[in-house]
């Protein structure tokens, strides 16, 4: 009998050391959501994939072995067409900004259609001139004049043919590492080769790009900088016409500035006529969280502003703001955007500026940004495979090393920790030169609860490489 009891008290063990060993592989359980999604009754991802490789461009590509077919979005969420919900922690490239179909951004893009989807700016209508009026009080100093567009390309182009209408100078001095978008100007202005073309990009020069971790010069400012005006000097005529930048490159791999540098190189640019360019695009509207745009974090005020993304929530809109004086140079002949500024998209772009206020999200982004970056540098001490932990806000980076002394890229090693991720339940964006740094750039209603399962899934997916 004693025997026997012996025998089960060791099962019970067992039984027990059985119970601790799964609860301590239990995944992440995510934060409770109080959303339905709508039945699904479309085609299979499967159906899909093969109708994009057909009809759509072979340039696309996806990620994941298996792509995810999404069908259903609501605030920081996305659903499948099984109705799972995942985690949104890249914003469609930071994108959404007040989160997916928020209710006040759709109903006022609803409103305007039933009304008014379309006109022309040869008419006058109070939606264009509302947006503008309100875009133009969130700019500082004298910027208030705005051009819309349709996307950051077009803004980002725009901005360029304007300097150098303005200062009548071609060369244009850009950062190595950047991403300004995928057209002849700005193609040109982009410093990756996975993103140009073989077609002529004239006159623009790449700077070392002051980057921290894996730059030349470390954080030294000024070393960086004596770059700026060592290209104004040996590869221009000693005039440019303007300086464009990322306050933190986003395509590059969320790449923060050394920090002094903004300033210094701004000077050096308006020394030599030029202008300053404010590339926007990911880091603008209340991102980075302790400012509403990414220039502000540096202290500097440009001479353009380009923005897009964020500006709409997901709508096709993007913006070019500066001086009434810059402004001037676009009437020497005429120029026209037909679809930049129409009503249904400026409609949008208001209501997502109101979104932003009432509901503080901007202090949101820094508040549960701030949090989620001192999680993810603790979760840097127990990886080793984590070489930095960068950014601001809701635009946050982690670089995967398989070396930390090397700083060797650990390209494969993302890919699988993301399929991991996603299996958990959480989307995550990568980029970088070398396509090793997560991007995570979620909706600003991203809340502590959310930040806390990103960081257990990231934990258990690093884990398990």
């Amino acid at each position: 009998m004693m025997m026997q009891g012996g025998r089960i008290a060791r099962r019970g063990l067992s039984r027990l050391a059985a119970a601790v060993e799964t609860a301590a592989v239990a995944p992440p359980r995510m934060p409770d959501f109080n959303h339905v999604p709508l039945p699904y009754d479309g085609p299979s991802a499967a159906e899909i994939a093969r109708k994009r490789a057909e009809f759509l461009s072979p340039s696309l590509f996806h990620f994941y072995s298996k792509p995810l077919n999404i069908v259903e979005g609501k605030m920081q969420y996305l659903f499948d067409e099984r109705g799972r919900r995942y985690l949104d922690a890249f914003a469609g490239i930071a994108t959404v900004c007040c989160g997916h179909c928020h209710p006040d951004v759709v109903g006022a893009i609803a409103a305007q259609a039933g009304r008014l989807q379309h006109s022309t700016v040869l008419y006058l209508n109070h939606a264009i001139a509302d947006f503008a009026e309100a875009l133009a009080s969130k700019m500082p100093g004298d910027l208030k004049v705005v051009f819309f567009t349709n996307s950051g390309t077009e803004a980002n182009e725009l901005a360029i043919m304007m300097a150098r209408l303005y200062t009548g100078s071609h060369d244009i001095i850009s950062l190595r590492n950047s991403y300004h978008g995928n057209a002849a100007g700005t193609m040109g202005a982009t410093a990756q080769k996975n993103w140009k073309f073989s077609v002529v990009q004239s006159g623009v020069h790449h700077a070392v790009n002051p980057d921290p971790y894996r730059g030349a010069f470390g954080s030294d400012a000024e070393k960086y900088a004596r770059d700026v005006q060592e290209i104004i000097e040996f590869g221009t005529t000693g005039q440019v016409a303007g300086f464009i930048s990322e306050a933190i490159q986003g395509v590059g791999g969320i790449v923060e500035l050394s920090p002094g540098y903004l300033p210094l190189a701004y000077e050096a640019v308006r020394s030599a006529g030029g202008l300053c360019i404010a590339d926007e695009v990911q880091a603008g509207f209340a991102r980075v969280g302790s400012h509403f745009w990414g220039f502000e974090t540096h202290g500097v005020v440009p001479d353009i502003v380009t923005m897009a993304k964020g500006i709409g929530n997901g709508i096709p809109l993007g913006a070019v703001v500066t001086t009434p004086e810059i402004a001037q140079v676009l009437t020497r002949r005429c120029y026209f955007n037909t679809f930049g500024g129409n009503p249904l998209c400026t409609a949008g772009g208001l209501a997502v500026l109101r979104v932003l206020e009432k509901e503080g999200l901007q202090a949101n982004a820094h508040a549960v940004g701030s949090y989620l970056k001192d999680r993810l540098r603790a979760l840097q001490d127990k990886h080793e495979i984590i070489g930095d932990v960068r950014g601001t806000g809701f635009m946050l980076g982690v670089e995967l090393v398989t070396d930390r002394q090397l700083k060797t890229p650990a390209k494969d090693e993302i890919c699988r920790a993301m399929e991991h991720m996603k299996e958990m339940g959480v989307l995550v964006g990568k980029g970088g030169f070398y396509g090793n740094v997560f991007r995570i750039t979620p909706p600003l209603c991203f809340t502590k609860e959310d930040a806390d399962f990103f960081v257990a899934v990231m934990d258990s997916a690093l884990s398990k490489l």
